[in-house]
């Protein structure tokens, strides 16, 4: 299965609960995009991101497409139109709107998504009311909401490139970001052996997780903690982005082709680097991890530190262990893994089946979490993945020898 729930812990199983969890993340969106103008929600700063009023209607649209056309008596959609306007990437449902031009959807608008939203929750706690909240219900009702936590990231990621864009340097929340530091890095040393990882299967798992298999690690060792921007400050000072044998050859001339001198976020004001953030322009802070740096920029730093990347399988294995930290909700972590299917993996039929299985080509593994992520989103088997260059999400570096 794509998706499962533990139909033994009575939160899942009872309607209430359900419904409950149902209510909280979808207000917990709202409130994400409260603090945004409609000109902020409506706008797009990059193929790659996405408008915060198409997020709102997207998850609806996955609520509507994957669960009430399923199972409500009678149905009929909120507007036939949206079909279209809000498919992501599902081929087996439908035509899609081209992704790089979402930002040219002015109607409709942060309004009718608005009502689009009420009506369908209101449609699927009727679901619930009717007490069928089991079996399959039950795991699409949850596979919706971890979906709408991951959108809940992006619209936190998407809109940060977006004011970032803004000589403005506008502040979504005073208080987001917190600068987090940690301890002095030392290294904690694995021993060879064969190592499980994957999902065990309790608990909400994605498909991509599964099946849990064996691996042989050789020994090996990994930083207590992740990479510090006056750490990284230092790569910058010691010609890190002008020396060629510390990049990946694709890396190097992705990194001449767009002009990438620093991490995303970081701009040099009267000498001294500070950093946009979702509280807006700030002085860096010389402990907090690095973020917004892409897979070539973190491999080059570990190149340049007599150091490598971890493995997903090395960083799984050691996140069961003491001594590590910041492994969740400082930054996602890139690792050296290909983002490729665990032996013995088999994707979902049908259009649900087209969530992760399709996207495991050309892009690496990240593990952890940010201080994006929702909280109790992630989990130690938990597998992100972006192509080698994305650096608007909050990915850092953890370093392994």
């Amino acid at each position: 299965m794509l998706a499962r729930s533990d139909l033994t812990a009575g939160a899942v199983v009872s309607g209430v609960g359900l419904a409950e969890q149902f209510v909280a993340v979808r207000r917990h969106s709202v409130g994400l995009a409260a603090p945004l103008s409609d000109e902020d929600c409506g706008a797009q700063s990059m193929p790659d991101a996405s408008p915060v009023k198409w997020h709102l209607a997207h998850t609806t649209w996955f609520f509507e497409t994957f669960i009430l056309e399923k199972f409500e008596p009678g149905f009929a959609p909120f507007d036939t139109a949206f079909r279209v306007l809000f498919n992501s990437y599902y081929n087996g449902v439908g035509e899609k709107h081209p992704r790089p031009r979402r930002g040219m959807l002015t109607r409709p608008s942060r309004a009718e998504v608005l009502a689009y939203r009420e009506s369908v929750d209101a449609r699927v706690l009727a679901l619930l009311e009717d007490g069928v909240a089991d079996g399959e219900l039950a795991e699409l009702i949850t596979l919706g909401l971890q979906h709408e936590q991951q959108h809940q990231e992006l619209m936190l990621t998407d809109v940060k490139h977006l004011l970032s864009l803004n000589p403005l340097f506008p502040v979504y929340r005073a208080d987001a970001e917190p600068v987090a530091a940690a301890g002095a890095l030392r290294w904690l040393e694995f021993a060879p052996g064969v190592v499980e990882i994957g999902h065990r299967g309790e608990g909400f798992y994605f498909d991509n997780e599964t099946p849990r298999h064996r691996q042989f690690l050789e020994p090996y060792r990994l930083a207590t903690r992740l990479v510090t921007n006056a750490e990284y400050a230092a790569f910058i000072d010691a010609g890190g982005y002008r020396e060629p044998c510390f990049w990946l050859a694709e890396g190097w001339d992705f990194i001449r082709a767009e002009d990438i001198s620093a991490p995303l976020y970081w701009r040099k004001i009267d000498g001294a680097w500070r950093e946009f953030c979702l509280a807006g322009l700030r002085d860096l802070a010389p402990d907090a991890p690095v973020r917004h740096v892409s897979y070539f920029e973190a491999a080059a730093y570990a190149s340049w530190a007599g150091a490598r990347l971890p493995t997903e399988a090395e960083w799984e294995h050691a996140a069961g262990t003491g001594g590590l930290a910041q492994m969740f909700g400082a930054a996602w972590q890139w690792t050296s893994s290909s983002y490729a299917p665990y032996p013995g993996f088999a994707a979902a039929a049908g259009a649900i089946g087209e969530y992760n299985g399709k996207f495991m080509v050309n892009q690496y593994v990240l593990r952890g979490s940010s201080p994006a992520t929702p909280a109790g989103h992630s989990r130690v088997t938990y597998r992100n993945f972006f192509p080698t260059g994305a650096r608007w999400q909050f990915t850092g570096i953890r370093l392994a020898m």
